[in-house]
């Protein structure tokens, strides 16, 4: 665990860091068709480099352990990481390798996005040596499930140390087969699935029978329902006016790891307070505009 003279919590987030080219629309192209977009955005995506991003915001120490290597987009995702307070390890440096670029789109009117990208579920980047002593000095460890043998090499490693891992189930992905049995935390969205399940519910009930102590299932604006220790429930989520949806499932796992790692120790407490920073999200446009609004509501709260 960190030092008990750093005032905020340190996090470990493993796993995938892409170039997201955001472009806003009035309604999807038609086949053949050239639109032009309403505004456009180019920052750092990716489900593990998102919630780190919101883990700084919070006030927190995040460490994004990734694979970008020797690539010119590399370097486009790794100062934009670095600006807005994210350590990043490079697992792949000096490798030649494409980085993931993401093309997204956000209807205007709904907030509703598409995406589609280069994934790394396949990649087979080993884990770097440092990967132990720097899960050894934090207070939370996120795993997405890209970069399968960094990712399983970290939640391992926290279940070692006993460092809490919360793992960031947005799809069945191989190496789920893996993290599971190695997870104190699902979180996961309500599409994903184990299987031989059919709903979220059948879900939560396998990863229960699997030995999983905590499962979280957020929903869009549905509320989060969560099962732990026996007991189950449901929290809330904050109604807004939905102007972005995109990254909102990624903040909520920053936020969730943020408040954990800081002392909010109540599930559900945890959960309401990730599912405010995630409604944050949804209502600003852009991938990073909403930032500033989350660090003057954190300064405004202590």
């Amino acid at each position: 665990m960190r030092n008990a003279l750093v005032s905020e919590p340190r996090g470990i987030f493993v796993g995938l860091a892409t170039l997201d080219v955001i472009h806003r629309i009035d309604e999807p192209p038609t086949a053949n068709q050239k639109i032009t977009a309403a505004a456009q955005f180019v920052a750092a995506g990716g489900p593990a480099a998102n919630a780190a991003v919101t883990f700084a915001a919070l006030g927190g120490q995040a460490v994004l352990v990734t694979a970008l290597g020797a690539d010119p987009v590399a370097d486009l995702v790794r100062s934009d990481l670095v600006a807005h307070g994210v350590e990043v390890i490079d697992a792949a440096a000096g490798v030649p390798r494409p980085v993931p670029v993401s093309s997204v789109s956000v209807v205007d009117a709904t907030g509703d996005r598409s995406v589609v990208s280069l994934d790394a579920v396949a990649s087979d980047v080993p884990a770097p040596e440092a990967l132990d002593s720097l899960i050894a000095g934090a207070d939370v460890v996120l795993v997405d499930g890209h970069h399968p043998a960094i990712g399983l090499a970290a939640a391992r490693s926290a279940r070692r140390q006993q460092v809490p891992c919360v793992v960031d189930a947005g799809r069945w992905k191989p190496v789920m087969a893996d993290l599971v049995p190695n997870a104190p935390d699902m979180v996961c969205s309500g599409d994903f699935r184990t299987p031989g399940t059919d709903s979220a519910e059948g879900t939560a009930a396998a990863l229960l029978a699997d030995g999983v102590p905590t499962v979280v299932i957020t929903d869009g604006g549905a509320p989060v329902r969560w099962w732990s220790g026996g007991e189950a429930g449901s929290v809330e989520v904050p109604t807004v006016e939905v102007r972005d949806t995109l990254g909102a499932g990624d903040a909520f796992h920053g936020a969730y790891c943020y408040f954990g790692a800081a002392g909010v120790v109540r599930l559900a407490e945890r959960v309401e307070a990730a599912a405010r920073v995630a409604a944050l999200r949804c209502s600003v446009i852009g991938p990073r505009a909403w930032l500033a609004q989350l660090s003057h509501d954190r300064r405004r709260h202590r």
